[in-house]
């Protein structure tokens, strides 16, 4: 994660970017405390990326580029104002423990628009990651991509209009073009079907460890659904960050097992 230290709306490269309006830094900085707290009282380890200056959206650190096993891929940004993040997150990823680190060569904005799932990784594209970026992904990372088109520019990114939970996923089917939702009704038939409104305010954009599932606490109807289904929600008020198109996912990288099939994997 990355504190969200210089987090501001500068420039608008999303429709939900509004340059005229204000940013309270300082309601952003305790919005995001609270997500890394529920994180760890929850049992996870946060690892700290330094924010840099100049970067307002450094803070959604889930761009930063990919992390299974121990093979870490960092982003190659498709919009100039966010440019200098892919290297600071390279910089950073360099410095852990991975075997092998490299540096995305087409555009690919990270866990943005690849979504680790068992057996796969399924892959966005038609506003910010180019598709070939998706072949780069399965050969570096030995897995099988499936390419989904994000058709609707509120949800530029695949983690905008999709999260995976376990072994199977949530999900907005208008986001999708037709072929893409029907191939998501096929794949994962018990899928469970997020309102648009929960849609809009960015409830897919959320982290599963396998029951507890972190997600905007505007997302009323997602979270009984997940309930409903075993999942325990954990609402979190990120308010601020959704004034730059963000919110839980957005905020996190997240380290991945290698995982080969539904409930398997190594750490």
């Amino acid at each position: 994660m990355c504190r969200p230290d210089h987090f501001d709306v500068t420039y608008a490269i999303n429709p939900w970017m509004d340059t005229g309006a204000a940013v309270n830094r300082a309601l952003a900085l305790a919005q995001w405390d609270a997500l890394r707290i529920a994180y760890e009282v929850r049992g996870h380890r946060v690892e700290m990326i330094e924010p840099v200056a100049g970067l307002p959206d450094m803070v959604f650190a889930a761009n930063g580029g990919l992390a299974i096993g121990d093979r870490a891929l960092s982003a190659r940004f498709a919009n100039p104002e966010r440019a200098e993040e892919g290297p600071a997150y390279h910089d950073w990823m360099a410095a852990q423990r991975f075997t092998t680190v490299a540096r995305a060569r087409e555009t690919n904005e990270g866990e943005g628009d690849f979504a680790i799932a068992p057996g796969r990784i399924l892959a966005g594209t038609g506003f910010r990651s180019a598709r070939d970026s998706h072949q780069e992904v399965a050969e570096y990372f030995g897995l099988p991509v499936v390419s989904l088109d994000l058709v609707d520019p509120r949800f530029y990114h695949l983690d905008t209009a999709l999260m995976v939970l376990d072994d199977t996923i949530a999900y907005y089917p208008a986001a999708f073009s037709g072929p893409s939702a029907r191939l998501l009704a096929s794949l994962y038939p018990d899928a469970i079907l997020a309102t648009e409104a929960d849609a809009n305010v960015l409830g897919l954009n959320g982290v599963c460890d396998g029951y507890h599932v972190f997600l905007t606490d505007q997302a009323v109807d997602l979270a009984e659904q997940l309930r409903a289904r075993g999942y325990e929600p954990v609402g979190i008020d990120l308010s601020e960050l959704l004034k730059s198109g963000g919110s839980v996912k957005c905020c996190t990288m997240e380290w991945h097992a290698v995982r080969t099939a539904a409930g398997s994997g190594t750490d």
